[in-house]
């Protein structure tokens, strides 16, 4: 038993030396880590230096041409010519408005006077349906699935409260306040105006459109030259 205890002493002893006896010292070679975990990040600190590029600064100049998410290029200063202007007028019809909600009229707002008007303020164009599409699955599929029919993978993991698009109310809503509950948000939805644009929220409403029309359409809707071989069918 005293073996034991001497033992059980020498072994405490080296422990406390060990840990304790050279405090003090300094070394100029990089202390041993065990467990770093994410202490050290190879990452650009804010004004912080970092030795990757020559002059040794961290934070760079954006690159030329690179304009924030929302902002339109301004136009260049040009003489009043009709032609200049013709120009213009055409460039902007073409190249829909790209920015956030900074006006109150019907194109930022969806509202016509105190009611929630109908109607996309934009030409409807093969490229703003396949816009509408590509930002729908990316922004709304997740929760209302890609038929709009409330059945996306988030309901799947609990969910609940996602409401299927292809309801008859929200068939029959306003476009305009379809554009409200995108920009603000409502019940457990979040508000997505801050991070789409106002021309792609129409782009999704005229795309979501066509999702529920293809989901709730009649024969009517069929055009006649092939409306005989679906009445076949």
């Amino acid at each position: 038993m005293l073996r034991g205890f001497l033992l059980i002493s020498l072994l405490f002893t080296i422990a406390i030396i060990a840990v304790f006896g050279f405090r003090g010292q300094k070394s100029t070679g990089s202390p041993l880590e065990i467990f770093p975990d994410m202490v050290r990040q190879m990452k650009v600190r804010a004004q912080a230096p970092l030795n990757f590029f020559s002059d040794g600064r961290g934070p760079r100049l954006p690159v030329t041409g690179t304009l924030p998410i929302g902002y339109e290029m301004p136009t260049p200063k040009t003489i009043a010519t009709p032609a200049a202007i013709t120009a213009t007028v055409e460039a902007l019809q073409t190249h829909p408005r790209v920015g956030f909600s900074v006006g109150t009229d019907y194109y930022d707002t969806g509202k016509m006077a105190n009611n929630w008007g109908t109607g996309i303020p934009l030409e409807l164009t093969r490229e703003l349906m396949e816009r509408g599409q590509q930002r729908f699955n990316i922004t709304c599929a997740m929760c209302h699935g890609a038929t709009a029919a409330g059945n996306g993978i988030t309901k799947q993991y609990g969910l609940a409260t996602v409401v299927t698009l292809q309801d008859e109310r929200i068939r029959k809503m306003a476009d305009g306040e379809i554009f409200n509950t995108i920009t603000n948000g409502k019940n457990t939805m979040m508000a997505y105006g801050p991070n789409i644009v106002v021309a792609d929220r129409w782009a999704i409403i005229a795309y979501l459109r066509a999702l529920q029309r293809s989901q709730n359409a009649a024969i009517a809707d069929v055009p006649e030259d092939h409306r005989a071989e679906l009445e076949k069918q």
